[in-house]
């Protein structure tokens, strides 16, 4: 299919109706989303459209206001309109996509899909949203057309921020309209999209909630706590920090047993069917109607009280006497096992031969996650990696269960596994027996899977548009330190990759930003991107070297690291080749000053980026101060007022504003739209970003610094200081903000110069590094540092 979605109707305004009509506003579409007119309405409401449509429009404009934000940017809401399945469904023949997500039971579904099949125009594309009714038994007395255009589309919620999206086809789907979805799914909405066949809770749900219900089968036999269990499932294991029965309370245990007992009762051939029984202690929950967050309490209870370091009191359910207890410090070895070893590989290698309780339990769920996971191929799914991707996209795992496996070993896995009893499917004994000893490898940059059908390695298909760090590390990096790697990433391009603590930016990734732009200048090389495959780009500057010098006041030492670090920004945007940055996740102040001295950026849609440095007491300090003053200037224009415009980047910077998407870093001056671009899925932005260096290459003449920025001088300062005490009187700063926010204005404005006049570049980074030097010396600026790096949480002092 070569069509392109234009609008969409969203059936239904539930949160994840709702959720879904934000996002597709996100991407840019029309979107309808229809509800349910209310069944109470007075006589005298019945013909009025906003009663009529209530329902609808409180869903919506409650969405708008719930966090995490469903939009990019606040302006998206006007994308949408709403109405009701009475009035406005015949509507929805201007539609080239109609998505339902109507409450999950089969009667109800049916109804709409017949009006549905009523309205809609030839060949537009219909799904459902279920997250376990087979997709088959929808299409009852449906249309050829509408079989043919039919299939199921299961996002995950909040459908913005959680990549998952199962594509499930029946056999009346037409194979066009299935690779549209894999395809548009991608490119589109960013997510990725897994082909899952049409069986109970597809791929995702039927594997978390398996490995859910298993860790809660282990957790009572091994006689651990609740809290314990969810440290060694978090991130001990590289899965969210809900661990395991948090994560029960977040999703809400009516709903986490309706779908163990909906996997029960339609698989009964599932091999591991007694683990699918609901636990004593969680019919207790149910029982009591603690059903996790939404009714306040579940495995974890709030109390609304403080301990004496002023932190919430949560106590947790002690599953043996079902009450309430203080949460307890664990000393369980494995977990100072797990907080010992950095790197995920081993970290998982040394869990698994723990011999603790807590190592028995990780032994236990993952040798029967192993065993799991192999029989449901080919039931679910004809691929191992789809498995993987279901999990990593919906559940946030860093590994998938084959990852898991291969990082154990898939011989060992199989001999433990099979010692306690599981049974592992006869396709992995007989890949081992044929020499191949791991689910994926790596080959000439590219990651291959092994194929069930075929017996060999396949490339992963769609992965070829994505370029994925971790699949050089084969080859001889181009250069390398402590803190970067600079990989060759084909034709005439470079990566260079952060691989700093939290990809902070210190004297190991500044020098490798200008060694590795000189490589490319004296060279052959296109360009240069600098991006990552990690969660953030950079959280900013290492705050560690800053302390240091400013506490022992080596001031000589910090002017020099601060000159360093303004010259090397610079220097990317002042080379004789493009430099490109790929941006997601946390691009916070010397990152986000490196991003905006690039000559363009390709940040994916969930870039938090933000000039952050107020919160410990200095001002941005790698050139961000002057590039706002350059920014500002060049937004002048004649008969231009000038100082509103000033104020505005005056209290981005002062207030420390991030934008919440990348989108909304625009509104915020951090991204330019002649210069930089978004794209909604983050794997594709390293392989954009090259793109980009490449078309900026050809014609591609060295810049020359600037010397004609336009600063206001006293006149402006005047108005930035008025602004500053407006903030203090607003209680939105403290004193000690007010005097650096006048720091920011003194910079902006040129300093105390008599009038307007125009300044270099080099000028302003003169200025702005006299302004930081003289902040890190105030103690209160050490202060907030301190407690920066012992709570990684800034302090208004």
């Amino acid at each position: 299919m070569s069509k392109r979605i234009k609008k969409v109707a969203v059936l239904g305004s539930g949160v994840m109706g709702s959720g879904l009509a934000c996002h597709f506003a996100n991407i840019g579409l029309e979107v309808l989303m229809l509800d349910i007119v209310p069944f109470d309405l007075k006589e005298e409401e019945k013909s009025n459209p906003a009663a009529r449509n209530s329902i609808v429009n409180q869903a919506l404009k409650a969405a708008l206001k719930s966090k995490p934000a469903p939009l990019y940017d606040k302006a998206f809401a006007s994308r949408i309109k709403t109405g009701n399945f009475d009035d406005d469904i015949k509507k929805i023949a201007d539609c080239d996509w109609v998505i339902e997500v109507v409450v999950e039971r089969l009667d109800i579904k049916k109804q709409v899909f017949a009006k549905v099949d009523q309205h809609r125009k030839q060949g537009s594309l219909v799904s459902s949203n279920t997250s376990g009714i087979p997709i088959h038994l929808m299409l009852e007395g449906r249309s050829e057309d509408f079989r043919q255009h039919f299939c199921g589309t299961h996002f995950f919620n909040p459908p913005r921020y959680l990549r998952l999206l199962e594509i499930i086809p029946t056999d009346e789907t037409k194979q066009e309209v299935t690779d549209f979805f894999m395809q548009y799914g991608d490119i589109y909405l960013g997510k990725q999209t897994v082909l899952c066949k049409d069986t109970p809770a597809f791929i995702g749900n039927r594997v978390g909630v398996y490995a859910m219900a298993k860790i809660y089968q282990l957790t009572a036999e091994l006689g651990l706590r609740i809290e314990e269990v969810d440290k060694l499932t978090g991130p001990a294991l590289g899965r969210p920090k809900t661990g395991t029965f948090r994560l029960g309370d977040l999703v809400g245990h009516d709903t986490a047993a309706k779908v163990i007992d909906g996997i029960k009762e339609n698989c009964p051939d599932d091999e591991q069917a007694g683990t699918f029984e609901v636990p004593d202690y969680l019919n207790f929950l149910l029982d009591n109607k603690f059903l996790g967050n939404k009714t306040g309490q579940g495995f974890y209870k709030k109390t609304g009280e403080r301990d004496a370091n002023g932190r919430p009191v949560i106590l947790s359910l002690n599953l043996e006497t079902l009450e309430y207890e203080p949460s307890q410090r664990s000393e369980l070895p494995s977990l100072k096992v797990a907080k010992q070893v950095d790197n995920l590989k081993k970290r998982i290698q040394a869990l698994f031969k723990a011999e603790d309780s807590g190592g028995k339990l990780i032994r236990k769920s993952l040798l029967g996650l192993f065993a799991y996971v192999s029989n449901r191929i080919p039931e679910i799914t004809d691929t191992l990696y789809s498995i993987d991707d279901a999990m990593k996209a919906g559940y946030a795992w860093e590994m998938g269960p084959f990852e898991y496996w291969d990082a154990i070993g898939i011989k060992t896995g199989i001999e433990e596994a099979e010692a306690r009893g599981e049974k592992v499917a006869d396709w992995v004994k007989t890949m081992v027996a044929d020499g191949k000893n791991s689910f994926y490898k790596r080959e000439g940059g590219v990651r291959k899977y092994y194929d069930i059908t075929s017996k060999t390695y396949k490339t992963i298909p769609g992965t070829e548009s994505f370029i994925i760090l971790d699949n050089y590390r084969d080859q001889t990096p181009v250069l390398k330190n402590s803190d970067v790697s600079l990989h060759d990433i084909g034709d005439g391009v470079l990566c260079l990759e952060f691989t700093s603590p939290h990809n902070s930016i210190g004297e190991g990734v500044l020098s490798g930003i200008n060694e590795s732009i000189r490589l490319a200048e004296e060279g052959s090389w296109n360009g240069l991107v600098i991006g990552n495959n990690a969660t953030n780009f950079s959280v900013g500057a290492n705050l560690m070297l800053i302390a240091q010098l400013a506490y022992q006041g080596e001031f000589d030492q910090l002017n020099f690291a601060v000159n360093l670090f303004q010259q090397t920004t610079m220097r990317c945007r002042y080379s004789a080749i493009p430099v490109v940055a790929a941006t997601q996740g946390y691009v916070f102040g010397g990152g986000c000053e490196t991003l905006m001295h690039c000559d363009a950026a390709v940040c994916a849609a969930e870039s938090y980026i933000g000039l952050v440095e107020v919160g410990i007491g200095v001002i941005p300090g790698g050139g961000g101060t002057k590039e706002f003053a350059l920014r500002a200037s060049d937004s002048f224009f004649e008969g231009d007022i000038q100082i509103p415009t000033l104020i505005e980047k005056f209290k981005t910077i002062a207030m420390a504003s991030v934008a919440t998407s990348a989108h909304e870093a625009f509104n915020h001056g951090y991204l330019l739209h002649s210069r930089d671009e978004v794209v909604v899925n983050v794997k594709r932005n390293i392989a954009e970003a090259k793109k980009k260096v490449l078309e900026l290459a050809p014609d591609y003449t060295q810049p020359i610094q600037r010397e004609d920025i336009t600063v206001l001088g006293r006149t402006g300062l005047g108005a930035l200081y008025t602004a500053a005490n407006e903030l203090k009187l607003g209680n939105y700063a403290s004193e000690h903000d007010i005097k650096i926010a006048k720091k920011v204005a003194f910079v902006l404005c040129g300093g105390d110069l008599t009038g307007s006049q125009k300044v270099s570049e080099q000028y302003l980074l003169d200025v702005e590094r006299e302004a930081f030097l003289s902040l890190a010396g105030e103690q209160k600026t050490l202060e907030r540092i301190q407690h920066m790096l012992q709570t990684n949480k800034p302090l208004r002092n």
